[in-house]
């Protein structure tokens, strides 16, 4: 009869001991902080900006913003892990002067879809026959709708 009652005791004490125990509280993800559409330029001064809204990284380094080429071109590269980057962004981009000229892209030379899309986005440098930098010392570059409402990414000029 010992060995019977050993065993139904052991049982009896793991059953009650995982009963009285308290349960610890569920983690829930907190609520994600809210990201700035303010984007953030690495440590070592490049003009590489990100903005890491939604779940789409978007990388922008513009290539020749100090030349005077007939156009602005920008290296753009999009990463994400859960949305088809098939999106023209020339349809969806804006740059504007601090002295309140603003033009529209030109075009989006890039392969459509996919998760990781790198691209140039290429602007008219200038505006009624003017260069869109005369007297500027700010570019801001806008990107509206690209899983988030507003991307603003902003240089100073030299």
């Amino acid at each position: 009869m010992k060995r019977i009652l050993l065993p139904a005791f052991l049982i009896l004490s793991l059953a009650l001991s995982a009963c009285s125990a308290t349960a610890a509280p569920l983690q829930t993800d907190p609520e994600p902080a809210p990201v700035s559409t303010q984007s953030s330029s690495p440590s070592n001064n490049s003009a590489k900006r990100i903005d890491q809204q939604g779940a789409i990284i978007i990388e922008i380094t513009p290539l020749n913003l100090d030349s005077a080429a007939d156009t602005f071109e920008f290296d753009i590269v999009m990463t994400t892990h859960s949305i088809d980057l098939s999106m023209d962004l020339a349809t969806l981009s804006t740059i504007t002067t601090d002295t309140g000229v603003s033009v529209d892209a030109a075009l989006w030379d890039a392969p459509l879809g996919g998760h990781h899309v790198e691209g140039k986005l290429i602007f008219p440098s200038a505006k009624d026959g003017k260069s869109i930098l005369e007297g500027a010392t700010k570019l801001t570059l806008t990107i509206v709708n690209v899983d988030a409402p507003l991307r603003v990414f902003e240089w100073e000029l030299k």
